[in-house]
């Protein structure tokens, strides 16, 4: 008996700490979903997983493996998404399910996202033509860097016999952002014959973050070069880190060239850019997302003081200025620029809440409004916009602004028009893979 209560001590204490445990991170769960619910945050941005609960067995692999820790919870026993909105795309909860009961998926019944046909191996519909990254919907800078390594090793994979000319390229990769970049490294590892282009600066889109955000927070492997540590890491010095990649490995990108056209022939593409024709086996897009910039069609707009980027905050120290959009980019731009000296900054959104923006952005956007540095325009439309000023409708009332320049951050429209003209299938996702 007595032996008895010395095993039995224990286990009742070991048991009791863990229900405890458990019970108080289902508390924290359900805290979190009931704010988000109340707050209207509902809608996933970007790719996200889809938990069937009739597989679930409630081990919190998914939430221990996820980067941010407010996207899910076990409620109940089950894995359940308690912060949609916090979602990155990381996929790292699907990876972890033992018993793959997650599926990730681009939109929701409410939110469609459109996104072009992709294989399993980055292949479109059009056989040769690869798409990695942001582009396909894959956001997260660490995972577009990974998926253009795995794009170049599927080419790489196919054989191929010599061809009459010699003169065939194996790959052109358009684009070097991070998917680009990653994939024209991994070119050269492969020793594979490849051209890349960029039609601007190394980073892509990346390089028109505004100064100082923080874009990387864990650590990536590039080809070549290998693993890289980051932390808390700026656009600045991320950019910096990857001149010196470049440079050290010597891998060659043609700088302000921009492609006109992907034209197929019968046993090839051509890639017409505005310097050079290049012959080519295969297509790799790592062109990002953005396209045309999105615009807010209203009278006035065609103004030189409207811009659709943020690039420096200091050029508009001392100005009235308003900040359009929801997202982490027009959250970003409003913050940095209300740290200028002698600013004034409006922040209009459409939306009754910033559903599309991490909960570090929100938190810094209230903080700044109660400070009195943001003035902040949920449910709120520009209506037009004039030399010194700008009208806009906020809760049915429409208002005045002073106002020296807009920035208008509402993303850009999916270059469609290109990826049709070439060939490849465009699919909107309404909570599909």
């Amino acid at each position: 008996m007595e032996n008895l209560i010395i095993y039995a001590v224990p286990a009742f204490l070991i048991w009791g700490i863990y229900a405890g445990s458990r019970g108080w991170k289902e508390r924290r769960a359900r805290r979190i979903q009931r704010q988000e619910l109340a707050a209207g945050l509902t809608e996933p941005s970007s790719l996200h997983p889809v938990i069937d609960l009739n597989q679930c067995i409630g081990c919190g692999a998914c939430v221990k493996a996820c980067p941010e820790s407010n996207v899910l919870g076990i409620i109940r026993r089950k894995a359940e998404l308690i912060g949609p909105t916090h979602c990155i795309g990381h996929g790292a909860c699907k990876a972890a399910c033992p018993v793959d009961a997650i599926t990730l998926v681009f939109g929701t019944e409410k939110r469609g996202m459109d996104i072009p046909f992709i294989k399993p191996d980055f292949e479109t519909n059009v056989p040769g033509i690869f798409i990695a990254g942001e582009l396909g919907g894959m956001g997260l800078i660490r995972n577009a860097v990974t998926q253009g390594k795995q794009a170049l090793n599927s080419i790489s994979a196919r054989k191929y016999g010599r061809n009459g000319n010699g003169k065939l390229l194996d790959v052109v990769i358009i684009g070097a952002g991070p998917a680009g970049f990653s994939a024209s490294l991994a070119a050269k590892e492969l020793k594979l014959n490849a051209v890349t282009v960029e039609q601007e600066t190394l980073g892509g889109t990346v390089s028109h973050y505004p100064r100082g955000k923080i874009v990387m927070t864990a650590p990536v492997v590039l080809p070549i070069y290998g693993k890289a540590i980051f932390h808390e890491t700026t656009k600045e010095a991320l950019l910096k880190f990857w001149e010196e990649v470049e440079r050290k490995t010597q891998v060659k990108i043609n700088y302000r060239e921009r492609v006109e056209g992907i034209v197929r022939k019968q046993s090839h593409f051509e890639v017409k850019t505005t310097k050079k024709t290049y012959p080519t086996r295969n297509v790799l897009l790592a062109i990002g997302r953005r396209g045309t910039p999105r615009k807010l069609g209203v009278p006035g707009e065609e103004s030189s003081k409207v811009v659709y980027r943020l690039i420096d905050p200091e050029q508009y120290r001392g100005k009235h200025v308003l900040v359009v959009g929801g997202g982490d980019s027009a959250l970003e731009a409003a913050l940095s620029i209300s740290e200028e000296s002698g600013t004034t900054v409006a922040l209009s959104y459409r939306s009754e809440a910033f559903s599309r923006a991490k909960q570090k952005n929100r938190d810094k956007v209230d903080a700044a409004s109660k400070k009195g540095r943001l003035k902040v325009l949920l449910s709120s439309n520009v209506k037009s916009i004039e030399e010194k000023q700008v009208h806009i409708e906020h809760n049915g009332t429409i208002g005045t602004l002073r106002n020296d320049a807009v920035i208008v951050c509402a993303g850009g429209i999916l270059p469609t028009g290109f990826l049709k003209e070439i060939g490849i299938t465009v699919e909107t996702k309404y909570g599909t893979v």
